[in-house]
């Protein structure tokens, strides 16, 4: 479709869109009189959402037509205020009006509890969840199993990985991964420069690990992607699995990373044996490594 075709359509959209969000807010709903019996328009009119806003009548008329006007973010979302608009269709506001659309917002934290579920369906295979700057949210049992995951640790996955002496005893692959987890470290890091949360993780790496700091000063940069590990582990020996970071929607804070055997080593075996009634037994029990 030629782009001055797709303009219009987007205008037409842009529209329509604003049309349909306007006729379901009531007037009592934006704490305005409801009008009496004379009053036509279903919801709200649009000389209302303008004085609502904060912005003239003329130009809210304008873009509700869909004619090619300037717009700003901060209108926007004056505009969705009044509309009450959800993230979702804010940030399609934003597309329909020919801006960027704003970073997807966290949805509430009972989302969590629907993740929680997920990676305990995952089982038997290690599965865990963690927040923008690596700090594990949550993690199934077999992750605590094969991967050391454990109160007593930093729970911050990337401090973890260059501090926590049992998993890299377990780690066959810990130098050939060492190198990928700082570089998409750096990644996340670049795509946040101003973000003092990043900030402090990277402070703390720098003081607790040289390793990571020569790393560091590679500036090697790798977007997230699927990373191969082969662990030692004490009860069943070699497990070769790949991991997989996955962002969720309703939760752009947080990922979910999922561990799949590998066909090598009979690993599915050994991690369906880990968690049979037999091998939860077994790892009651102290062993070296």
């Amino acid at each position: 479709m030629p782009e001055d075709a797709l303009k219009s359509h987007r205008l037409r959209e842009l529209r329509e869109f604003l049309m349909s969000r306007r006729a379901r807010v009531t007037p009592a709903e934006a704490g305005l009189p409801a009008g009496g019996p004379r009053r036509r328009t279903p919801g709200l009119r649009r000389e209302e959402v303008a004085v609502l806003a904060g912005v003239g009548i003329s130009w809210y008329q304008w873009l509700e037509q869909g004619r090619d006007i300037s717009v700003s973010p901060q209108v926007l979302d004056a505009v969705a205020r009044v509309l009450r608009l959800s993230n979702a269709e804010r940030r399609h506001l934003y597309v329909l009006a020919g801006l960027n659309p704003p970073a997807p917002e966290p949805a509430p934290d009972h989302g969590c509890e629907g993740m929680r579920r997920l990676i305990d369906a995952w089982m038997p295979y290690p599965a865990h969840i963690m927040d923008r700057y690596y700090n594990c949210v949550m993690y199934n049992d077999a992750a605590g199993w094969v991967l050391g995951m454990r109160p007593e640790i930093t729970q911050n996955c990337i401090v973890d990985f260059f501090t926590d002496p049992l998993y890299r005893s377990r780690s066959h692959s810990w130098e050939q991964n060492a190198h990928t987890v700082v570089a998409q470290f750096r990644a996340m890091c670049s795509d946040n420069p101003d973000d003092e949360g990043f900030r402090a993780v990277l402070a703390e790496l720098k003081a607790v690990s040289q390793e990571f700091t020569a790393l560091w000063e590679r500036r090697d940069i790798k977007d997230a992607g699927v990373i191969r590990k082969e662990l030692d582990h004490p009860l069943v020996g070699l497990l070769c699995v790949e991991s997989t970071a996955l962002k969720v929607p309703a939760r752009p804070d947080l990922t979910i990373v999922l561990h799949t055997p590998l066909e090598e080593a009979n690993t599915t075996a050994k991690l369906e044996w880990l968690a049979s009634p037999q091998g939860r037994r077994g790892a009651m029990y102290p062993v070296a490594g």
